[in-house]
């Protein structure tokens, strides 16, 4: 154990706990359109939505709009976000909303649209800090114009969250890094149920169990509050029991709402006490091979919990208990229960067809990705275990197919 990292994280924990507040929550059908209600009371005349082109072509947004220009509210659209949002895509995005004088950010897609509105406001309230400048914690330091978070996916929790993640090109080479600040932390989460029915099985899937593994590395942290223990159970619970069903069913708007409780849940816990090894390695294989983050982090997380051990089978038990998997009046062994509650995972993501390796893995890339990961992780991240070279290197070597692997 690193004594300095271990203290570290826990001021930081506690810190986080205290300064992070949450949005003010509308959750439902159709409360998409409450935004309209918040901005005339708030008397904003001029704001920014910003989403992908994908969206705007489809005409989610057709009525609200419509309704918007009813309320005499000037719509300044940037429809350039793209997945992994860049660099240059915050800073035209941030260019513009000042060109054109907007008062507030309504956000309206998945966690790439969510992040790259955070990063944009802001560059906005720091014109002469830089992304690069403004990576890491506590480094915006000031009140950001109101942020509408509409997410159209159920599973990156940015709607409840301090971090917006960035996707930076140095030297001709990729690299993911977050930006935290509870400044960061949206006004309004707007969950609309009507807005995920149309997303597909394969985004259903994998965004399910990017906000699964918030949950769960928040509470296998260490220093897990109340109120982290709380969002995590809660969270786990939500999307053991709809995952399967919105991942089958995309029309049923009780398991779509379900799933928006549980990614807001996940992003509460994880804003209060961090993720762990899973994101940290998965943030790195993204950046090199440029994967899709949810598949990646489904990938990884029975694994990284497999390896942390001992140390953490209560706390999986306890994981387990909530997704349903051990029944009330029954005992079960910490470790059995830790183990069931992994199997399950398992046979969820091969239900909905992720595989379990990273096949572009290559071991040429194993020494980045290990610098990589452990340059975000420690010290900050809480980890049951803090590991060693070593330890990434087994956990690479189990992820990646072995020769005549066909996954």
């Amino acid at each position: 154990m690193d004594p300095y990292s271990r203290v570290l994280q826990r001021v930081l924990t506690s810190t986080s706990g205290i300064m992070s507040k949450e949005p003010e929550l509308l959750v439902g059908k159709g409360r998409l359109y409450d935004v309209i209600l918040r901005l005339k009371a708030t008397e904003k005349t001029c704001i920014m939505l910003a989403t992908t082109a994908g969206t705007i072509k489809r005409g989610t947004l057709s009525l609200f709009f419509e309704e918007l220009e009813h309320a005499g509210i000037k719509v300044v659209v940037f429809d350039k976000v793209m997945p992994d949002p860049t660099v240059e895509c915050v800073e035209e995005m941030a260019a513009l909303y000042n060109d054109e004088e907007c008062e507030a950010m309504v956000a309206v897609g998945g966690g790439s649209v969510i992040d790259s509105a955070k990063a944009a406001l802001a560059r906005v309230v720091k014109p002469h800090r830089s992304i690069a400048k403004l990576k890491g914690i506590l480094n915006v330091r000031h009140p950001i114009p109101d942020l509408y978070a509409v997410p159209t996916t159920a599973g990156t929790g940015s709607e409840a969250t301090a971090a917006a993640v960035i996707t930076d090109t140095v030297d001709g080479v990729h690299y993911k890094y977050a930006i935290s600040d509870p400044f960061l932390i949206p006004r309004y989460a707007v969950l609309d149920p009507e807005l995920t029915v149309s997303l597909s099985p394969d985004m259903t899937a994998t965004s399910g169990f990017d906000a699964l593994t918030h949950a769960v590395e928040a509470y296998t942290n260490l220093y897990a509050s109340a109120r982290v223990k709380q969002m995590s159970l809660a969270a786990v619970k939500l999307i053991f029991e709809n995952l399967e069903q919105a991942w089958e069913h995309g029309d049923d708007r009780e398991a779509r709402e379900n799933m928006l409780r549980g990614s807001y849940y996940a992003g509460v816990a994880f804003t209060n006490n961090f993720v762990g090894y899973v994101h940290a390695v998965a943030h790195a294989i993204g950046g090199i091979y440029d994967l899709p983050h949810g598949r990646t982090v489904a990938i990884l997380l029975p694994y990284v919990m497999e390896q942390y051990g001992s140390t953490i089978h209560g706390k999986l038990a306890e994981l387990a208990a909530a997704a349903g998997l051990v029944p009330a009046e029954q005992e079960m062994p910490e470790e059995e229960a830790a183990k069931l509650f992994l199997t399950e995972i398992r046979r969820m993501e091969n239900a909905m067809g992720i595989p379990d390796k990273v096949e572009q893995l290559e071991t040429k890339d194993y020494p980045e990705i290990i610098k990589r990961a452990i340059a975000e992780a420690n010290p900050t991240y809480p980890v049951p275990v803090i590991w060693k070279k070593k330890d990434f290197q087994m956990l690479l070597d189990k992820v990646k197919p072995s020769e005549g692997d066909d996954r």
